[in-house]
């Protein structure tokens, strides 16, 4: 069974940055990606990155802003969030799977327990 940990959540103003980790176990190299669930919402797709870090997909309203990388050959992955907004305010959950790339609607098949991020003055 593979285990993902996402930390790095916390609070920050508007405007503010921060950078999100995650880490999931296993043998194999995962493709993983970031969700999200604002309160009394849906949890929505935010990233995703191959399982070799050469391709990247993002939901289109929060390209430019965010940015998914990640370690090279280790299933270790970062959401740098820049400009951050109030409506940016959810709980992030990190999601892996064997395959690239992950679906938007459904996720992966490994998920995280969620770290939450507060955009507040």
């Amino acid at each position: 069974q593979v285990q993902v940990i996402e930390s790095g959540g916390g609070l920050v103003q508007p405007g503010g940055s921060l950078r999100l980790s995650c880490a999931a176990s296993g043998r194999s190299t995962l493709a993983m990606g970031w969700f999200r669930q604002a309160p009394g919402q849906e949890r929505e797709f935010v990233a995703a990155i191959s399982n070799s870090g050469g391709s990247t997909h993002y939901t289109s309203s929060l390209k430019g802003r965010f940015t998914i990388s990640r370690v090279n050959a280790k299933n270790t992955v970062y959401l740098q969030m820049n400009s951050l907004k109030p409506e940016d305010t959810a709980v992030y959950y990190c999601n892996a799977d064997q395959i690239y790339p992950i679906s938007t609607t459904q996720g992966g098949a490994f998920w995280g327990q969620g770290t939450q991020v507060t955009v507040s003055s």
